[in-house]
């Protein structure tokens, strides 16, 4: 599998084979069409990816970390992972040193990409020519914004405890139709007790908390497709479209349909 180059000459769009170990061995831009996963792989250097559109869902064996078009994923040196596009997704990697890596997180996160960010980003990967000063100017920063602003709830936890893996089935496979824990654990076979107390355990959250990540990704991911904020909000389970706004909205940086806006065309 590989992707198309774009037809713009203003950004080179490379090729990625999806065979090599490291399928992204360079700084740049790169097209994913819908669905579209890599591989598992690592990097030899921290690097900031960044879905100029679309939404990026950066997933390893511990979660899955998701970032719009107004975050940057951060992914340490060495980290194996996998990325799943939602959406046609314009992704843009920057590479970063040790000594830019070490003012971010030890683990896999989600930043702010600041209007001034995301502007230094989209320059250094568009393709143009520039020197090598430039281009560290440009990644210091982005790295400057990235720490101002405090790290983004945009990952979703995966539990290890086989109770709480059935749950997280069930609520994805019912998402549009929530129930409360106690019912989940009736069909699990655990009190509603045990799993208040496992979900923080295994999640580092509450049951609530972590079902509310999982609303707003599926929810990044059906907007991305076009989906209406209506048809959106009923399908993750938001009793309300002003409720799935208010939720939604902090966590994302932008109102559900202003982000839906800023997808490109199918």
């Amino acid at each position: 599998m590989s992707i198309s180059r774009h037809t713009s000459s203003s950004i080179e769009l490379r090729l990625v084979d999806f065979t090599a170990d490291d399928p992204f061995p360079r700084e740049g831009a790169y097209r994913f069409a819908h669905a579209e996963t890599s591989p598992p792989h690592s990097h030899a250097l921290g690097h900031l990816v960044h879905a100029a559109s679309g939404v990026l869902s950066l997933m390893t064996e511990e979660g899955t970390w998701i970032a719009p078009s107004t975050r940057f994923a951060w992914v340490p040196a060495g980290l194996t992972h996998r990325h799943r596009a939602h959406g046609r997704t314009d992704m843009r990697i920057i590479h970063l040193d040790d000594d830019l890596a070490s003012s971010l997180p030890a683990g896999p996160a989600v930043l702010v990409a600041t209007p001034l960010a995301r502007e230094a980003a989209l320059a250094m990967t568009s393709g143009r020519s520039r020197g090598e000063e430039a281009l560290d100017h440009l990644r210091r920063v982005i790295v400057d914004e990235a720490v101002t602003a405090p790290e983004q709830p945009l990952h979703l936890p995966v539990p290890h405890d086989p109770r709480l893996r059935h749950i997280a089935r069930i609520v994805e496979e019912e998402l549009s139709a929530p129930a409360t824990l106690g019912d989940l654990g009736a069909r699990v076979g655990a009190s509603e007790r045990t799993l208040s107390r496992l979900f923080p355990l295994e999640t580092g959250m509450g049951f609530r908390q972590w079902r509310l990540q999982l609303r707003v990704h599926r929810a990044l991911v059906l907007l991305a497709d076009g989906v209406s904020v209506t048809d959106t909000a009923a399908a993750c389970g938001w009793a309300t479209t002003s409720q799935f706004i208010a939720q939604f909205t902090p966590l994302v940086g932008t109102t559900p349909g202003r982000y839906r806006q800023s997808q490109p065309a199918s």
